[in-house]
């Protein structure tokens, strides 16, 4: 439902214009394609943006999101990396085989922490972990990227996320799909290493409870299950039954939780 059913608003805050903005396109060999991406601010903590499904490197822009953290950009306590997605050549290319899908996502990780990441190391001048965030699908990438790579990533901010594979790929596993969807590798984590780069890290998962937010309430309520049995600390905020799956929501709880965790 992530490709039809998300309504497209645009009552948004521009961008400030004292913020620097800086466009990059680059080829990377690990998905053998151009790839492009924005960065916004001069300064302060970097954060991995994911797009929603098979978004693009603009779109927390256009959708506002950007507009509506522009106060802590332009103050340079955060900075903006927006990258770009293959969802619709990954996991929302329902029309190929499975395990196709997985390799292709496979590919897209090498290319976030490959090319991607070193960039963001060198751009930004920091030795440090990073954050990570998206909605919706970004929400699902913004996670599985800090839960399989805590050795890059100390914070997360996911909203109205999908954490499994069923949506994606019904009942088929393999190794591609298990080691992707926290639902599925988080419940037989027992390397103390993660757990505890977990427990050192700021872990934010929002869902609201309103129209188009059940599937996403359900797999935020498993997630929080699994962290719980891990003895893992997280902040998972479940807001009203007037809070949907869309843009302006999303606007209202990023800056909330960045402001909370900064």
């Amino acid at each position: 439902y992530w490709l039809d059913r998300v309504p497209k608003t645009f009552d948004f805050v521009a961008p400030g214009e004292t913020m620097q903005e800086e466009y990059y396109k680059r080829w990377s060999q690990n998905l053998d394609r151009d790839m492009e991406f924005k960065v916004y601010g001069h300064a302060g903590k970097p954060i991995l943006v994911f797009p929603s499904a098979c978004g693009r490197f603009y779109e927390f822009e256009d959708f506002g999101m950007v507009g509506a953290v522009s106060p802590l950009i332009e103050d340079g306590k955060i900075r903006l990396y927006t990258v770009d997605s293959v969802d619709c050549e990954a996991w929302l290319a329902h029309w190929m085989y499975p395990g196709d899908r997985g390799r292709r996502h496979d590919q897209y990780e090498n290319y976030v922490l490959r090319e991607f990441v070193p960039f963001m190391r060198d751009h930004s001048g920091t030795t440090g972990r990073y954050m990570t965030t998206g909605c919706s699908m970004g929400a699902y990438h913004a996670a599985n990227f800090f839960f399989k790579h805590p050795q890059h990533f100390d914070g997360v901010i996911a909203l109205s996320g999908l954490y499994g594979p069923e949506y994606f790929v019904g009942n088929y596993m393999d190794d591609a799909v298990y080691f992707n969807f926290p639902l599925c590798y988080l419940p037989r984590l027992t390397d103390p290493t993660y757990l505890e780069l977990y427990r050192q890290s700021r872990i934010i998962i929002c869902v609201g409870q309103g129209a188009w937010e059940e599937d996403s309430l359900r797999e935020t309520r498993a997630l929080e299950a699994d962290l719980q049995v891990l003895v893992v600390p997280a902040w998972v905020d479940y807001w009203g039954a007037d809070v949907n799956h869309d843009w302006p929501w999303w606007r209202k709880q990023l800056p909330y939780f960045l402001e909370k965790c900064l």
